[in-house]
């Protein structure tokens, strides 16, 4: 199995994210791994994403964004059409009520085994949440980017999206945080989970052929 794993340059000022200080430390164990760090850019971070999955032509392509104010690692569920920032992105891009991709569906689901990856965290005694809400900033532009991909061109892809809190480090301290060594974990998890249910899946369907 491949796995692309990402994560986003900082944005808004801040000096790190969370999401690429704990992908770039994940060691992978019986499988090929390729991590990549996005640009935190409506547009340019979808493009290098396409890169990427042609480039390693990936099994399954796992996308992580910060979600500052988030008390647990949340693997999202939807992905919707919607472009709407509150904030600039890094290339001072604000989109107002714009789509992803133009005359694309209103939303996809992650194929990924949401609940499952949730429940393997929370068995590993770490803080998660399915979420149904990836927001509408550049990670939600990413998710749906992704699954877009995935249905028209790489059908036999995994993919979704993480979000995970912000680290100690990065000073919010009215806000709650998790350890990078802990994110890094729970990431290697979900592609446990998902490498996992994936074989038992192709397994089953070879089984009934």
């Amino acid at each position: 199995m491949k796995v692309l794993l990402t994560g986003f340059q900082p944005f808004g000022g801040e000096a790190a994210n969370p999401s690429w200080d704990a992908v770039r430390r994940v060691t992978p164990r019986g499988y090929e791994l390729e991590a990549v760090e996005l640009p935190c850019e409506f547009g340019t971070s979808a493009a290098v994403l396409r890169d990427s999955v042609v480039r390693h032509a990936p099994d399954v392509v796992i996308c992580v964004g910060q979600a500052g104010g988030r008390n647990a690692v949340t693997p999202e569920r939807v992905a919707i059409n919607l472009d709407d920032a509150r904030i600039p992105d890094n290339a001072g891009r604000r989109p107002i009520d714009v789509p992803v991709v133009a005359d694309g569906p209103a939303a996809y689901f992650a194929t990924l085994p949401v609940k499952a990856c949730t429940a393997a965290l929370l068995d590993a005694g770490i803080p998660a949440a399915v979420s149904h809400t990836a927001g509408t900033f550049v990670c939600n532009h990413v998710f749906y980017s992704l699954m877009h991909l995935v249905a028209t061109e790489f059908p036999g892809v995994r993919g979704g999206f993480v979000h995970v809190p912000y680290a100690p480090e990065q000073g919010h301290d009215d806000a709650p945080s998790l350890e990078i060594g802990t994110t890094t974990r729970a990431l290697e998890l979900i592609i446990r989970t998902t490498i996992n249910r994936t074989t038992d899946l192709r397994t089953t369907a070879g089984t009934l052929h």
